[in-house]
This record gives structure tokens, C-alpha cells and sequence, in this order.
């Protein structure tokens, strides 16, 4: 991988946060809707890393995004029936959640950001790994399960 994808994930999410803080200083009090729906989301969030996290521990695979190339197997179960990043969604919905109760448009550039990032650097450097490690098993996937959500194509 090259040197841009060295920096653990959850560092760009910690500086997302951070930014969304200073973009946003003189903010209003959330209110109960605000508070309900970034509530809702952060837990969904904290939910899908936590099954993310145990079904690559229950394949006996790392979790280690900095290192692709030990995966053991292509994880296609739980929440990688449904996208083939439930790690980078999780994240991106607590920037999200953050963005909703912070307020206003500026606090979703920073969402914006991390997926731009995560989709061209980090994902893009682990595909190259799966790709290469497990061939035709890897596309295959790769062709059924979004990379985010949505349509694969």
C-alpha cells in the first residue's frame, strides 16, 4: 500500500470529527428530533462495527486494515452480505449521526471527505490486496456486494 493508506482509518475519522467541531463553533442546541436521529444513527454505527469486527473474528481473518494482505478468507456473511466495507459505513454514519446534531450544511463536508477518502485510498489499496490474494473468489464477490451500499455498479 502506499503511504497515504498507512494512516489508520479510525484517525481520519477522529480528525472528521474534529473538523466538523471546528467547522461548526457557534452552534444551536440540538433539538429533540436532531438528538433522536444522530442517537439512532451513532448507535447503528457502533452496532455494524461491532458485527463487522465479530464476524471477521469468528472467520479467524485480521481486522487489521492496515495489513490486507494476511486476510485469511473473503468474508461474505453478516454484514458483508450487504457491503463490502460495513467498517468504512459504520464510520461514516458516526460522522454522519455527529453531522445531524452539530447542525446545519458544514458538518457533512467532512463526511463527504472520509468517503472520498476511504473509497480512493484505503478500500481501492485493500481491494488490489484481496483481488490478488484471492483471484476469482474475490471478484466474484466483488461483482454481487457495493462497495458502500446501493448497487454494485
Amino acid at each position: 500500500m502506499d503511504a497515504m493508506t498507512r494512516v489508520p482509518p479510525p484517525a481520519y475519522l477522529a480528525a472528521g470529527l474534529l473538523a466538523q467541531r471546528l467547522l461548526v463553533r457557534d452552534r444551536d442546541r440540538p433539538g429533540p428530533m436532531r438528538l433522536a436521529v444522530g442517537g439512532l444513527l451513532a448507535a447503528g454505527s457502533a452496532g455494524l462495527q461491532a458485527s463487522a469486527m465479530a464476524t471477521f473474528r469468528r472467520h479467524h481473518t485480521t481486522v487489521n486494515p492496515l495489513s490486507p494482505e494476511k486476510a485469511s478468507t473473503v468474508v461474505e456473511d453478516g454484514p458483508f452480505a450487504l457491503t463490502r466495507n460495513p467498517m468504512y459505513v459504520a464510520m461514516a454514519a458516526l460522522l454522519a449521526a455527529h453531522a445531524v446534531v452539530r447542525g446545519g450544511l458544514r458538518p457533512w463536508l467532512p463526511v463527504a471527505g472520509f468517503v472520498v477518502l476511504m473509497d480512493r485510498t484505503q478500500i481501492a489499496a485493500e481491494e488490489r490486496a484481496m483481488r490478488t490474494n484471492f483471484g476469482p473468489a474475490y471478484a466474484n464477490y466483488a461483482a454481487r456486494v457495493p462497495r458502500w451500499l446501493g448497487p454494485t455498479h
